[in-house]
This record gives structure tokens, sequence and C-alpha cells, in this order.
């Protein structure tokens, strides 16, 4: 009692009060905390998507760089059909509308588990590319810090785990500040910087350590490689559609309209920060990045201004992964529900949240951050692979759902959804040829390892439920008697106590003992006699010493002379007072029940006597 009351304190420290069941619904997202909580991945994607395009632009030239405006337009473009489109999946899938469930009512099982593998891979890189890019805002504005960037990155994930085990509610108060902070100074930065390019009052950036020009050649290759590049600002569009219940009534609506802020706030800061850098004559460097660079020109210098942006965009891109920590979870536990992944995923904690997948989603992207030194440049050619291949299953199965139904006007909806998979399809291929050789085709490995691995879960369940199904199975022998079996290491009240329980059970009751030392087995053979309640004492010979063998043979013989018979070990087993306590005693009731669970026939049961002190 006392371990579980010190366990129970801390993590009443650590996530909160339990909440009941019946106030779920409070937990509910506005759209206020819901653009927050579902959308601050696409929204903060874009403070790195231009610097990606420029990082393989300037490989030519610094010439090159005025090519990063169309590409971000074209970008742009893309990602307004994408949004678009989800918004369709939104209404017609109220209770959540992500790509596993779209393709799995309308494509199959197959579809569904490559949309399911792609989704959890992306939302693990989402977690670790967005806190990162987080700390490399951080360490652009203090450069002392970057030799300390994984130890920085691991502290984050631990925050964002807490903050996620406190429940959605929760989440959404903190996470809220941040995403309008950076919302609101982004926007500024581009207004000012806006202002002063049209009334010519630009001032040149003083020129950072820029990563040099390889002198490659300017080819289709390279442009598709930049265009790719970029399209990490579409990263995270489809959380809201995947988090349509968490939304308040009418859930769809709402969510429809997240989606809809989400999009116009996406595109403006994106094609502005594109356009700043082409006017700020921006070059992209290893030590500062692009958005720290305008920031600084637009401010004319490392004011309090510049250092209010780059803490909104670091905490923006920290609390980024939230997006990851709402929709892992929770297509964790809809496929547990299907049984593809382990039954825990299934439950919610005391803070209904799911507990279990916020953990797993932890461990899996410290992992990765480990890996890769904290790197975003390293991490982000793995990012992509996932989010294409669900936008296109998602788009795919919605044509296929309008298909079935056949209602009004379902010929323009499946044209829509069409047209946002045929696009999302070619930027998936595009994104596969030009991101395989910079590590990408671990994630084109990692996909069909991952529905292995589901398709094996659902086959060990199904065998399971087979086997515990009740039709067409016919009763075997009724077992009507029962052996009882104790076994003691000397006689004490916990012993006389366990066996006047295990009376109870049987009349076929028999204390075991095993002999180490003859001189011992003597003197507890006269203890016995008057304390053992008449039970009979089996006393087994271990010539090698051995507890657990004689007593584990003795069992087997027990249950091979009475097959209509179960076999009940009952253990006597000490429950000190404090946790720190069992450190003084042996853990052989541990042992013994771990050699017996795989035994078929045997009960194991403990009697525990409490200690006082």
């Amino acid at each position: 009692m006392a371990e579980e009351g010190l366990l129970s304190q801390v993590k009443r420290i650590v996530v909160g009060q339990p909440i009941p069941s019946h106030l779920a619904h409070h937990e509910r997202l506005s759209r206020f905390t819901g653009l927050a909580v579902l959308s601050s991945d696409p929204l903060s994607s874009v403070a790195y998507a231009t610097e990606e395009i420029l990082r393989v632009l300037i490989l030519v030239g610094a010439g090159a760089l005025v090519l990063a405006t169309p590409i971000a337009f074209v970008i742009a473009a893309i990602l307004a059909i994408v949004v678009f489109s989800y918004r369709q999946t939104i209404h017609a899938y109220p209770s959540g509308g992500g790509a596993y469930i779209v393709a799995k009512d309308n494509l199959g099982e197959m579809p569904a588990l490559v949309a399911a593998a792609a989704l959890l891979i992306d939302y693990v890189l989402t977690v670790a590319v967005s806190i990162a890019a987080g700390v490399a805002a951080l360490t652009s504005a203090f450069p002392a810090w970057h030799v300390n960037r994984v130890e920085m990155t691991l502290g984050f994930v631990l925050i964002l785990m807490l903050g996620n085990l406190r429940g959605i509610r929760e989440s959404g108060r903190i996470f809220s500040l941040p995403t309008y902070f950076f919302v609101v100074s982004l926007l500024t930065v581009i207004g000012v910087g806006a202002w002063r390019a049209l009334s010519g009052t630009i001032a040149p950036i003083e020129a950072a350590a820029s990563i040099p020009p390889s002198g490659d050649t300017l080819t289709l290759f390279l442009l598709l490689t930049a265009f790719s590049n970029g399209c990490t600002a579409m990263t995270g569009v489809e959380a809201v559609s995947n988090g349509v219940p968490a939304f308040r009534p009418p859930e769809a609506k709402n969510a429809a309209a997240t989606m809809l802020m989400m999009a116009v706030l996406s595109i403006t800061m994106f094609v502005g920060i594109t356009l700043l850098a082409h006017a700020y004559h921006v070059v992209p460097s290893d030590q500062e990045t692009v958005v720290s660079q305008i920031a600084r020109g637009v401010f004319a210098g490392r004011g309090l201004p510049y250092y209010l942006v780059q803490a909104a965009t670091m905490l923006i891109l920290v609390l980024a992964a939230n997006t990851a920590y709402a929709d892992f979870p929770r297509l964790a536990s809809i496929l547990a529900r299907d049984r593809y992944v382990p039954r825990q995923f299934m439950t919610q904690g005391d803070r209904l949240a799911f507990s279990n997948g916020i953990l797993g989603l932890s461990v899996f992207a410290g992992v990765l951050l480990v890996l890769y030194s904290g790197d975003t440049h390293s991490l982000i050619p793995l990012y992509m692979i996932g989010v294409f291949v669900s936008f296109t299953l998602s788009q795919a199965g919605m044509v296929a759902h309008w298909r079935r139904l056949r209602g009004p006007g379902w010929k323009a909806s499946a044209a829509i959804n069409g047209f946002g998979a045929i696009v999302t399809g070619i930027v998936f291929i595009v994104v596969a040829a030009t991101k395989a050789r910079e590590g990408a085709w671990i994630i084109l490995v990692l996909i069909p390892l991952h529905v292995l691995v589901f398709r094996a879960t659902r086959r060990h369940y199904d065998v399971v439920a087979s086997q515990l199904s009740l039709k067409g199975w016919t009763r075997d022998a009724i077992r009507r008697h029962n052996t009882v079996l104790v076994p003691i290491s000397g006689v004490h009240r916990a012993v006389v106590q366990a066996i006047e329980y295990a009376r109870t059970l049987s009349t076929d009751v028999r204390a075991v003992y095993v002999n180490v030392d003859p001189a011992v087995t003597e003197h507890l053979r006269r203890d016995w006699a008057q304390w053992g309640q008449g039970v009979p004492l089996a006393v087994l010979d271990s010539p090698y010493r051995s507890l657990m063998e004689p007593f584990l043979e003795y069992i087997e013989q027990v249950d091979a002379e009475r097959p209509d018979a179960f076999v009940t070990v009952v253990l006597p087993e000490f429950v000190p007072a404090k946790w720190w306590h069992h450190l003084f005693h042996n853990q052989r009731a541990l042992l013994i029940k771990g050699a017996l669970l795989f035994k078929p026939n045997v009960v194991v049961t403990s009697v525990p006597f409490h200690l006082s002190q």
C-alpha cells in the first residue's frame, strides 16, 4: 500500500487528478484551441519550408534563388487543393476521417494498413522534425547553445509528453498562446517587411556564413528536389480531419472552419516568407535560419522585436509536435480496436488521454532525435513520404466513397477528391524519387514492415479469439478434485495463514519443502508436527541444492496422479510495510509464479501476510 500510495502521489503531481468519463464532453476543443492543438504542425512548417527550397537552389548559385518564389506559389496552390479535398472528407466522416478510416471503408484492408503505417511513421517524424527545427531557431539566436541541441530536443519531448498526459483541454490551453504568438509575430514580420519593400527602405542584411554553391547544373531533377523540400509546408494538413471527434458540437462544422483558417494562415505566411527571402536576398546558412535572417533585416538588427520573433518561432516549432501528440494516440487506439496493434493503446488514462500512445510516441521520437543528432536537415528527407502516401490514399478512398453512395452532386465531389488524389500522388512520386538517396528509402522499407507487423498482430488476436470462443466447443471431462500444494521455506505465521486458507479450498492439502540441509529439515519436521494442522508434509530431496526443479517435478507427478484434478499452488507471501523493504527479501514467490505461468492445469494464488513495520 505504501508503494502504491507513493507512485499514485507522484502521478497526481505530474498529470493531475483523474477526470471521470462523464465529463469527457468538457474536454472537447473549440475552434480557437483546435487551431492551436491540431494545426500547429502546418502553421509552423512555414518556418523552415522556404529554407529547405533555398538550400537546394543555392547549390546552383545565388542567381537560382529567384526560382523559390514560383515554386512556393505552386506548393501553395497544391496546399489549397488538398485542404479543399479534406474539407469534403470532414463532412463525409464526422466521426473522424483519417486516411486509415477512409481507406479501410472504401479501398480495403491492405491500403488501409499502408495508410496507417505511413501516418504513424509521419507522426513520429513530426515530433522529431518540429522539435529539432525549434531548437535550431533557438540556437540561431544563441549560437553558443548549438552544442547542446540533442539534450535540448529531449528536454522538449519530455515537456510535451507531460503536457499531453494532463489531457486534451489542458494541452489546448498550454499550446494556444504560443501558436497565436507565432502567427501574430510572423504576420508582423511579413507586414513590416512588405511595407519596407514597397517604400524602398529595405536595409541590406549582414551576410551570414552561407552555404557555398557547389556548381550544380540547374536541371529538372534539382528543381523537383527543391519542390519536394518545400512540400514540408503541407505536413500535418490531415490532422484536423483525423481529429473531428475532438471538437465541440457541431463537430464537422467546427473542424471544417478550423481547417479553412489553417489553410489561409499557412499559405499567407509561407508565400510571405518566400517573397521576403527574395526581397532581402537571403542566402541559407548552417548557422542561422532563413526566418532569423529575415527578422534581423526587417527589424534592423537583433533588438527586442527580433528576439520575440525567434522566441515565437522556437515555441511554435516545438509545440507543433503537439499535432502528432493529438493524432498518434488516437490512430493507435483505432488500430488497437481493430486488433492491428497491442490493445494497451486502446485504453484511456485517468485524464481521458491515450496515455500509452503518448508515451510510445515520445520514446520513438526521442530515439530518432538521438540517432540523427537533433539535426533538422537530416530528418526532413524522411519526413514527407508518409505524408503524401496518406494524402493519396485518403483522397482515392473518397473517390470510391462518392461512387458507392452516388448521392446528389456525387460526381462533382468525386472529381474534387480525384483531382486531389492525382496531385498528391504525383507529389509522392516526385518526393520518393528525389529523396530516396537522401534517406527516404528507409521510410519506403519501414511502411511495408509496419504492415507485416500489423497483420501478424491481427493473426495473433484472431487465433486467441478462436481458441477462447465457445462456438462449437464441447466440454472436456469435468474436474472434480483440487490438489492444493503450499511450498514453504520454514514454519512461521505467514505459512500457518496460507495453510488455513488452503484448507478452505480442498481436503487434499499438502505442504512441500525442498531439503537442501538435513539438519534444518529435521528441525522443520518437529515444528510442522506442532503447527501443521494435520496437513501432510512432502519433503523433496535436492542433491544439487536447486529449489525450483524438485518442486516443478513434484507438480508434474501430482498432476499425473489425478488427471481429473486441478493443481492449486498457494504461496505464502510477505508484504513489507515500506516499498524499499522489498530489497531485504528474496523474490522466491515471484520466481515460482513465473515458472508456473506456462504450465497448463496449474492455478497459482498468493496469500499475503502484511508486515507492520
